[in-house]
């Protein structure tokens, strides 16, 4: 299978940890780490999408053996540059294998959307399942679509507004395609844009797509704090499981 996947250049993986700072806050991050952690126990975990090791890194530091999957070579050399020791593979995590099964393979910051095909989707779930121990997870953070928040004539929803980073996103409703728009703040001054394409997905098409791969939801969050999940939630995070 081809991926459908915007491939992120050396340039864009140079900036990314310095775009994407506002993710690495200590109350981002530190409830993504304690909750896949928790999760994980004393097994090994599989990212999928591991990018420059926001998530795998501080996991790892848990004392988990964590591996990786990432489409982007570039990202993966940042990764490596900061922990060489961390095993991680370069390719489509529709498809792409490593050796072992694992207790845990997560899925964050939105990347489930990165692939813009429902095949290649099912297929992330399905790849998943097939790297997971009996009774093991799949966990995934996602938005959920903000289409309820436009109004006739509107173009755009933001979904991050901040000191150097602002970003929108804009939909085509009738094939779940979207594109976000960054703009971020340089340390000059100056503002660059960027643009990643994506395919928006309801929580119960995710639903469909894990019992598709054999796994049933065991629980679905609003944030990885572990707020209630309700009809007016902007992301949920999820955790399907494996028989057994």
């Amino acid at each position: 299978m081809t991926s459908s996947s915007d491939l992120w250049d050396a340039e864009t993986a140079e900036m990314y940890d310095d775009e994407s700072s506002y993710m690495f806050a200590p109350g981002v991050l530190r409830p993504t780490v304690d909750f896949l952690a928790e999760l994980a126990g004393d097994g090994p975990a599989l990212e999928f999408a591991i990018g420059t090791g926001r998530v795998a890194i501080p996991l790892m530091d848990r004392g988990i053996a964590v591996s990786g999957i990432d489409l982007s070579a570039p990202m993966v050399e940042q990764l490596r540059a900061k922990r060489a020791g961390l095993p991680a593979t370069v390719g489509d995590m529709a498809t792409t294998t490593v050796e072992g099964r694992f207790s845990l393979v997560y899925l964050v910051f939105n990347s489930l959307g990165n692939v813009r095909t429902q095949d290649e989707q099912v297929a992330v779930f399905a790849n998943a399942a097939h790297h997971l121990a009996p009774g093991g997870r799949f966990v995934i953070e996602l938005w959920v679509p903000g289409i309820r928040r436009f109004p006739p004539g509107q173009a755009a929803v933001p979904f991050h507004i901040g000191d150097d980073h602002a970003g929108f996103d804009t939909y085509d409703l009738a094939t779940q395609q979207g594109t976000s728009h960054h703009y971020t703040r340089r340390r000059d001054g100056s503002f660059r844009y960027g643009v990643s394409n994506f395919r928006y997905v309801w929580p119960a098409e995710c639903d469909l797509m894990a019992r598709l791969a054999g796994m049933t939801l065991e629980r679905r969050l609003a944030d990885w704090d572990g707020s209630e999940f309700t009809g007016d939630s902007e992301s949920h995070v999820s955790v399907w499981r494996m028989p057994g």
